[in-house]
């Protein structure tokens, strides 16, 4: 028998991501792609396989670890059925998605740590940072950058780390506790919240409790801190998409490649919009703004367990058809919950579509660290001045929230109007 130290494989950005659970001891027989662990980032949570089966002799990490690519987790004696099966046995396997996990209990994975305050004891209403103690926290550089810009004295933070390091997900659940239970971490005046109202719900009749699932909990993190933080304004406008339309449904009708959605034929206007108004490809670094020269779309998916956001690199160099067929993979990946890390890291803007479903307007929570987000509603026909008369015309919805720290609303308008007209005529895309 062989064996091979079994390492995280390419994860795309992240790195010292937190091990939230170990799902082997040393002893146990595993199957070639039988998870070993779980990691959890701020985007998904991921099962790290085993390439071979065998037997796990060494758990190399702890919950709570972070870890990053090239970082041995497990040591497998491999059987000689898998040993002569051909396999590289480089010990690296692809990360793959897990489906969502009951809640573990406090103290087993990196978040349950955290204390919580208890119901008989009132919540301490922050005050301005003691610097003294903030300096004395146990934490890293980075953590404490984070904690300034959020104004949370880090004193108050109880860590879950290795000897009680601060994490960024201890500043993450402190905040979110806070704006739950009281007032929050002061930044310049504060939010000064009431209360979470504390409801019996059951006394005015029956009840069902369904936890949220794990992408819902880490995207409404996320949606929270991007809504607080990020100021909005939302630009609504329309495109007539009359003709568009029309071709896309004769291009359908002629069954050659992927079925063409609106969606491929937006994405690629949103590109020649995006190279015409660079700031809306753009991200803050602090008082500088980050001009990207690459133009890689999310796009969000609705699935099953809640709401994540596919990633097409390089939409500028691809056409519709090749688009279309992208995001049909990726969207039956999200639905299965196979869509990886890699898959949903490295946008530059984002594209929120109701269309299938309805509305007419809304306004989509910007992607941060993006600066803008397009929503889309459903097309409705109505009629439409001409210059002579009223003609019927399909009309599509626009609702553009961008960045009001980086964007005015006069720029905005003139990016709308201009994908309205790139819609209307996608030969525009070709100048």
């Amino acid at each position: 028998m062989s064996t091979i130290d079994v390492k995280v494989p390419d994860i795309g950005d992240f790195k010292d991501v937190p091990v939230i659970q170990i799902l082997v001891k040393p002893g146990d027989a595993v199957r070639a792609e039988d998870p070993l662990v779980t990691l959890e980032s701020d985007k998904a949570t991921m099962d790290i396989p085993t390439p071979k089966a065998g037997t796990v002799r060494e758990v190399k990490v702890k919950v709570g670890d972070r870890v990053s690519q090239g970082r041995p987790i497990i040591t497998i004696e491999a059987s000689e059925a898998s040993a002569q099966s051909g396999a590289t046995g480089n010990g690296s396997a692809p990360a793959r998605p897990s489906a969502p996990r009951p809640s573990a209990p406090p103290g087993a994975n990196g978040h349950g740590a955290v204390a919580r305050p208890s119901a008989a004891a009132p919540v301490a209403t922050p005050g301005p940072v003691d610097q003294e103690r903030f300096r004395a926290a146990h934490a890293s550089p980075s953590v404490r950058l984070f904690a300034r810009e959020l104004g949370v004295d880090l004193s108050l933070v109880q860590g879950s780390g290795p000897k009680g390091r601060i994490v960024k997900e201890n500043v993450e659940r402190f905040v979110r506790e806070a704006l739950v239970s009281g007032p929050a971490p002061r930044r310049g005046g504060g939010l000064d919240l009431i209360p979470w109202p504390e409801i019996d719900f059951a006394k005015y009749g029956p009840v069902e409790v369904e936890p949220l699932s794990r992408i819902k909990k880490i995207s409404g993190a996320n949606l929270a801190r991007n809504w607080v933080m990020i100021p909005h304004v939302t630009q609504f406008d329309e495109a007539d998409v009359t003709e568009l339309e029309a071709l896309r449904v004769r291009l359908n009708e002629e069954k050659v490649g992927p079925k063409l959605t609106m969606l491929a034929f937006l994405m690629k206007a949103c590109v020649a919009a995006l190279e015409r108004f660079p700031q809306f490809n753009a991200s803050l670094s602090g008082d500088a703004l980050v001009l990207k020269r690459y133009y890689h779309l999310g796009f969000a998916a609705d699935t099953p367990n809640g709401l994540v956001v596919p990633v097409v690199k390089d939409v500028n160099r691809k056409g519709v058809r090749a688009l279309a067929q992208e995001m049909a993979e990726l969207s039956q990946k999200a639905r299965d919950g196979k869509v990886g890390p890699v898959e949903l890291s490295g946008g530059t803007f984002s594209i929120s579509s109701l269309g299938g479903i309805g509305g007419t307007a809304f306004t989509p929570i910007i992607n941060a660290p993006e600066v803008a987000i397009l929503g889309v509603s459903k097309t409705v026909t109505r009629p439409v001045w001409d210059g002579e008369k009223f003609a019927p015309r399909l009309m599509l919805p626009l609702s553009l929230s961008y960045d009001h720290r980086v964007i005015d609303g006069a720029t905005a308008a003139r990016f709308t109007s201009f994908l309205g007209q790139l819609l209307a005529d996608l030969r525009r895309t070709l100048l």
